[in-house]
């Protein structure tokens, strides 16, 4: 186990920087809007307009009541509905500094609530340095009352929109129609991402190939959409973006001219009203990580290197515990449920226990509830020949060896509920990369081990994701996304998407 420690070390050391994954791709606006973009921020600017109007207006309204009941001067009112006013205008272009209404900040990710949280943080420090300085006590109540109240109404407005978005897009619905742009390989992986992730943001409705061809890479594509109109790029982009109808064009990595290719494509679409958005080579790291700054027309990426050790990591245990804690006891009747059902539906223990592989490759005993029968590790050699995993697992659909309820077990992720005993003793964490077993471990790619830097976790982005339906290779990047690019935040919303996915399984067997 020492060996397996030390390497992972000497890995992570000799990797930093050079070990990359797959990102959101990032936008630069030079041209215009598809109708649908343009109609869908049109309603966004409407409601948030509509909700900082109101919440600002509160102020003014109740002290028109006051005056009303007790017969005061409503001068008073006339203030609260000016400051009121005033109020919502500065909320309103700090929603715009933070670019809250552009296409690039909006419908993926957590980056738009992000951006209206942040907006309204700096709203309410800018109204208590006014205070401050002007001694305008009177305004305290925008503090009190309306920064409170139309934070959590604005990102509801954002959710709901985001809940109409999400049921249009079942449609066929996109807010940017977008034609891929780049080298055969580049384009499919692109292709791949945009089709999974992009959700109702970006629809692909063409691919345009840069350089050789490629018939893995057409492959490739075909399998995301065998429908996808394909061709290779003959210098007449501009007639294939009018006959698409697509309104933007992402560059999927770089092209065979080069960066001058790239500035010269950027001139070429500005007759055409379509905006350029250009995937970055710097994959496998989250936005936070990355600053910008320009020098002389030459953008610089400053990359904050990821890191395994440090305060928020103590956080990070401490969360643990309370967590896993709070769990435990709330479990507890399900706990003695399940224990029940598992005895009557057959011989064998309550408990299953597996030696994984835990931080920097120590091992673990890992607890679950069982849902095999009791000599299913015996049968495992005569089943392998079938085995339906993705690289190293072992996965079977229909495991002979699974009992009557460990398939609803299975399907549900209740058999993975013990392990919140790992997590109090400190060999797993609640969010965390899938727990491997070490005869995989021993197959893994000097890049794959760096999963192991970090505590294993009960649920992680390969557990919300598609579990055993996801293809090795994926499943490898979002363990090693996870492990580079977690937050707090980030851990709230996998523990959110846990729920959803045990009442609504997917690829759980």
């Amino acid at each position: 186990m020492s060996q397996i420690s030390s390497k992972l070390r000497e890995d992570h050391v000799s990797s930093l920087g050079t070990w990359t994954l797959a990102r959101p791709v990032s936008t630069r606006d030079t041209g215009t809007i598809g109708a649908q973009g343009r109609s869908y921020l049109r309603r966004l600017y409407g409601t948030d307009l509509l909700v900082i109007a109101l919440v600002c207006a509160l102020p003014a309204i109740a002290q028109t009541q006051v005056s009303q009941l007790s017969q005061a001067s409503a001068g008073s009112a006339r203030y609260y509905a000016l400051a009121g006013l005033l109020l919502a205008c500065a909320w309103m272009a700090s929603l715009h500094s933070f670019k809250a209404h552009r296409l690039g900040s909006i419908a993926v990710g957590m980056q738009e609530y992000k951006i209206m949280v942040f907006s309204g943080l700096v709203l309410a420090g800018f109204v208590g340095v006014l205070i401050s300085l002007t001694g305008q006590d009177d305004l305290k109540i925008f503090l009190l009352l309306s920064v409170p109240l139309g934070l959590p109404a604005l990102l509801l407005g954002r959710w709901t929109w985001r809940q109409w978005l999400a049921w249009r897009s079942r449609s066929g619905f996109a807010l940017s129609n977008v034609l891929v742009f780049g080298q055969p390989t580049d384009t499919s992986f692109a292709v791949r991402q945009l089709s999974k992730k992009s959700g109702p943001a970006y629809r692909v409705v063409g691919v345009l190939m840069d350089g050789a061809a490629d018939l893995e890479a057409e492959r490739d594509i075909r399998t995301s959409d065998p429908t996808l109109p394909l061709t290779y790029d003959t210098g007449a982009m501009e007639q294939d973006i009018q006959r698409l109808h697509a309104d933007a064009v992402i560059v999927a990595g770089p092209l065979s001219g080069g960066n001058e290719a790239l500035q010269q494509l950027g001139w070429r679409l500005e007759g055409t009203g379509t905006r350029l958005i250009v995937v970055s080579s710097l994959i496998g790291v989250a936005s936070r990580r990355v600053q910008t700054s320009p020098v002389d027309g030459m953008p610089l990426l400053h990359v904050e290197l990821a890191k395994f050790t440090g305060p928020r990591y103590f956080f990070k245990r401490v969360f643990d515990i309370v967590f896993s804690s709070l769990a435990l006891l709330a479990l507890s009747p399900v706990f003695l449920a399940i224990a029940l059902i598992i005895r009557f539906d057959g011989p064998g223990k309550v408990f299953f226990y597996q030696e994984r592989a835990g931080q920097d490759g120590r091992p673990f005993k890992m607890i679950k509830f069982r849902t095999m029968v009791h000599d299913a590790e015996a049968q495992l050699v005569a089943l392998q020949e079938l085995n339906e995993g993705a690289g190293p697992l072992f996965k079977l659909k229909d495991d002979p060896r699974v009992t009557r309820c460990g398939n609803w077990l299975r399907k549900h992720s209740l058999d993975e509920l013990p392990q919140f005993f790992n997590v109090l003793r400190g060999d797993m964490s609640v969010v965390g990369p899938r727990p491997a077993l070490f005869a995989e471990v021993e197959t893994y790619e000097a890049h794959a081990r760096r999963r192991l830097l970090l505590k294993p976790g009960v649920t992680g982005l390969w557990q919300v994701s598609g579990r055993s339906n996801l293809e090795w290779k994926e499943s490898v990047r979002l363990d090693l996304y996870y492990a580079e690019n977690w937050t707090v935040l980030s851990d709230l919303r996998l523990i959110w998407r846990t729920f959803q996915v045990m009442v609504k399984p997917d690829g759980a067997y």
